[in-house]
């Protein structure tokens, strides 16, 4: 707006540059909130439950309740708490104010969505930094751009994620 002041001419290319430093993020936040929406069902019928079975057995009782009730599965890591789903994970970082979506999914498009999910909790149970690495950023950014995307149910599971985080630790706590 102070380039308006400056010249009217350069008025309508500020409104145009603040326009899109609002869309692109907007963008991004959509890309983002798609790691948590569920896939198309697939696998044999019956399939399912015996995968949430085991996917039980991964996971404590409250992840299991949260998995019920929204599809995906909480997780604590070093680098805070995930949300995993069939298309990928969401990290909460500590403070819960930002949020990192992570595109990731099973090779194998005939699992269950409970073994897509067991497959990437497990390999991020197995190398937390590995999986941060090997998994395609969707977005990054504020926890709740992404929310406003998502239904209501993945909305209460982020609520959920967002209240198990700790505080961020100051920086002489770190060292």
């Amino acid at each position: 707006m102070v380039l308006g002041a400056a010249g009217p001419i350069t008025l309508p290319f500020a409104l145009l540059c603040l326009a899109h430093a609002w869309a692109i993020p907007e963008l991004y936040a959509a890309r983002g909130a798609r790691v948590l929406k569920p896939q198309r069902p697939a696998g044999a019928p019956g399939s399912e439950q015996v995968a949430l079975g085991l996917l039980a057995d991964l996971v404590g009782h409250a992840a299991r309740e949260l998995h019920g009730r929204s599809g995906l599965v909480l997780e604590r890591g070093r680098l805070g708490v995930w949300l995993v789903g069939e298309a990928g994970a969401l990290l909460v970082r500590p403070g819960g104010r930002r949020v990192h979506c992570y595109c990731v999914r099973a090779t194998d498009r005939q699992l269950p969505a409970s073994d897509r999910i067991a497959h990437l909790l497990l390999a991020l149970r197995a190398d937390e930094i590995g999986f941060v690495t090997l998994a395609n950023l969707a977005f990054s950014g504020a926890r709740r751009r992404v929310r406003r995307r998502l239904d209501g149910r993945a909305r209460a599971a982020l609520d959920a994620a967002t209240r198990a985080v700790p505080a961020p630790q100051p920086a002489a706590a770190r060292s």
